[in-house]
């Protein structure tokens, strides 16, 4: 039965939308203040927690709800290593780890694609629609506060296999209210998408404590050079 999933996750999941905006991390990157160091830490959890999505889709490509919205023109896991290596040099793959949040996240995507594929669907409507919906802002924003040129450092934002970006999110909303869930599979997946909020916050939240170090010392510093001065 068709339920249109995509305006029931939408609207079940306005709240946890707007609590992931209002994250410390998230909020100073809107507004363009950017920690680089805390950046390029975000691309690398980013890369793990999209190859969990995107290795869990593939291997349950032929689910009845799973095929209906696998696209592979959306995988991000490929211009994520092309930042990564902008951002580490050619041996980034050496020099990066998952976060503890963004382990959890990654476990939650591999236990949730072996044992009930269905809720896939939410980890992909959060990341992949978000990617589409901002991802020129976040672009635009990026490039500015870190005075980027090009494409460099920006891979992830671009979706080169896309031609048109918003009839692109048509088609996939439509892809969503194709899928055929009954009342308890759409609760469940509508829970899910939440706990994919959570789990996204909670990496920010990671992102939340480095800025602040980072706060601090610059401002030690600066106090430091205040009081030499004198």
């Amino acid at each position: 039965m068709k339920q249109n999933l995509a305006t029931q996750l939408r609207e079940g999941t306005t709240k946890s939308h707007s609590m992931a905006e209002n994250v410390m991390f998230v909020k100073s990157f809107l507004s363009g203040v950017i920690d680089p160091l805390s950046y390029r830490k975000l691309v690398a959890n980013l890369y793990f927690v999209y190859s969990a999505i995107e290795e869990q889709m593939y291997l349950n490509r032929e689910n009845p709800c799973i095929s209906p919205i696998y696209f592979v023109e959306l995988n991000r896991k490929d211009s994520l290593a092309k930042d990564l290596e902008y951002y580490y040099g050619a041996d980034w793959i050496k020099e990066i780890s998952p976060s503890t949040a963004t382990d959890v996240y990654v476990d939650r995507i591999h236990t949730i694609g072996k044992n009930q594929p269905e809720l896939l669907v939410a980890h992909a409507y959060t990341r992949y629609l978000g990617d589409l919906s901002g991802g020129q802002i976040l672009k635009k924003i990026t490039k500015n506060a870190m005075n980027l040129s090009g494409s460099q450092g920006t891979q992830f934002y671009e979706f080169d296999q896309i031609e048109d970006e918003k009839a692109f999110k048509f088609t996939y909303r439509n892809a969503l209210d194709n899928i055929e869930v009954d009342k308890n599979l759409m609760t469940d997946i509508i829970a899910e998408a939440n706990v994919a909020f959570s789990l996204n916050m909670k990496v920010f939240q990671e992102l939340d404590s480095n800025f602040i170090k980072v706060m601090i010392g610059l401002l030690s510093n600066a106090i430091s050079n205040f009081k030499n001065k004198k």
